[in-house]
This record gives structure tokens, sequence and C-alpha cells, in this order.
């Protein structure tokens, strides 16, 4: 890919995901900054040739063609680009707001108006595929906007992204497939861990039950990556409990809005609420399985 020289972007959020998508866009010869509130973050990123580092965007020098938000959720979000000195002023005119947090339709609507008031045009562009994926530069992203905000991202997305789906012009369509994914992502976790927990009462090794299911037609994605978790005995968190009680919740918000039944979905939202009232909600997202009572579960070695 070659990149105007004067194309600058920066990335919000260094965490798992925005980590691997701001080093991606380095990789790519792209002038990238980056917005964390951890120190230690942004540490890491200076030190692989960050063109800045900041607490907040105050921090940082000029303008952005691009600035990718990968934060939590849309308070967040809303909060970096509009608050007290937002993001969405250091934005040059014809630049792109990449929003990437999992948000509401509704929520990412009203973001892109106040946005536009502004002059400043928005991407609705969840994510999916993980750290590794991220790091690797090949991000799902599903996006939503016009062209000219597709154009404006070109050059970001074409770094972070192994397929970037065009799901339409009318921004919120983005975040409903993601809404939408995240259902079959939470209900896959859930279901997998019912499994094992059940292989665990059984008392069918955990590592064979997971050999077997990863080698047949019952394997999932979110199965093969998450349940050898379980089988190591480390929830060292790469994607929290909490996230799960945030993304089901809106699953089964929607849900309610389009008066559309969801029974699977409400049972894994509650399952994953049961994880976090009982102490486990800063814990991997695997540890849902530490609902279930009465069963022997490995443990981390060393």
């Amino acid at each position: 890919m070659v990149v105007d020289s004067g194309y600058r972007a920066c990335v919000v959020g260094l965490g798992s995901m925005g980590m691997g998508a701001a080093l991606s866009c380095l990789r790519a010869g792209i002038p990238t900054s980056g917005i964390d509130l951890s120190e230690a973050r942004r540490d890491q990123f200076a030190a692989a040739g960050a063109e800045g580092v900041g607490a907040s965007i105050a921090d940082l020098e000029g303008e952005f063609d691009a600035i990718l938000v990968l934060v939590v959720n849309a308070a967040q979000a809303r909060a970096v680009l509009l608050g007290e000195g937002g993001a969405a002023g250091r934005i040059r005119a014809g630049g792109v707001a990449i929003v990437s947090c999992t948000q509401s339709a509704e929520d990412a609507k009203a973001l892109a108006a106040d946005l536009e008031a502004m002059g400043v045009q928005m991407l609705d562009a969840p994510v999916s595929g993980g750290a590794a994926k991220a790091e690797a530069g090949q991000m799902t992203v599903m996006a939503s906007g016009s062209k000219a905000a597709f154009a404006a991202a070109g050059p970001l997305l074409e770094a972070v992204a192994g397929k970037v789906y065009t799901i339409g012009t009318d921004i919120g369509l983005g975040a409903m497939v993601k809404v939408i994914h995240q259902l079959l992502a939470g209900v896959h976790i859930a279901a997998g861990a019912e499994a094992m927990a059940m292989a665990a009462r059984a008392g069918i090794p955990l590592d064979t039950m997971y050999d077997v299911v990863t080698n047949a037609a019952g394997n999932s994605w979110m199965f093969e990556n998450r349940m050898k978790h379980v089988v190591d005995g480390d929830y060292t968190p790469l994607s929290a409990v909490d996230i799960f009680v945030k993304d089901l919740g809106l699953v089964t918000e929607t849900g309610r809005s389009l008066k559309f039944p969801l029974p699977l979905a409400s049972t894994a939202f509650a399952m994953f609420q049961s994880a976090s009232n009982m102490g486990f909600g800063g814990e991997d997202d695997s540890a849902v399985i530490k609902t279930f009572s009465g069963i022997d579960l490995p443990k981390k070695e060393g």
C-alpha cells in the first residue's frame, strides 16, 4: 500500500484490539499517534515508533485525517470525540472519525448527527477478530457510512483489516450487524462453557473433550479459542466477563426494541451476569463456566 505522505492517523484506546490496529498502521507506513489512559500502553506504543502518544488529544500536536476510536462503549466514544477538548476538533476537513466500539444503532446515529453538526463525518465501523488478528492487521470491519467517509478511512482500513464489509450508507447498520454478531459470540461461549461443565461432571478429562470437539462438527471459533483457556486453567482477561455483560445486555435491549424474542441470548446474558455477580467480572469471559457448581476445573500450572 502506498500512503499519502501527509496522511496522519490517531488510535484512541490502545487495548488488545487498539494496540494491534495502531501497530498495523505503523507497519503500513502511516504516521500514527495513540491515546490511552494507561502509561504502560502509551510507553509500549511509543517504543514501537508512534508519532505521538498521550492520555488525551491535548497531548498531541496537529490534525489527523482519521481518528480510530476503539473504546469500550458509546459513552466513552462520545466523551472522547465530543467531550471537553474532544478529539473531533482535531480532524482535518474531509477527514473521518472511525467509531469502532460496540454500541446500539441509535447511539451510533446520535453520535454521527452531532459530529456532522461540527462538520465531521463518521464511519460506523465496529470490528471483530480478537487481539491476534488486530496485531496482524487482519481485523474484520463491518461498516456503514457515506462514500466520502469510506474514502477518507481507506488507508487506515487497508492497514488494519483483512476484510471490510460495506453494510450500507446509513449510520447504525454497522452497529446493528455487530450487535447481532455479539449475540452469536456470547451464546457460543456460554454453550461451550455448558458443554465443558457437563464433561467435567461426567468425569471426562477436559483436554480430551476439547480435542474431540475441535476436531468434530460441534466446534466453533469461540469454543476453540475460549475453552482452551478453561483447559489451561488460565482466566487472564483478553475479553472479560463484564464485556459480555455489556454486549449481551445491548443485544437483549435491541431485541426488546425490535419486539423480537431472543431466548438463547437472554439465557447467555443471565449466565454472564451471574458470573459477574459471583466476582468473576474481571476475568476472561471463559470464566462463565465457573457459574456451574459441583465441578472440578483445571488449575493454571505454575
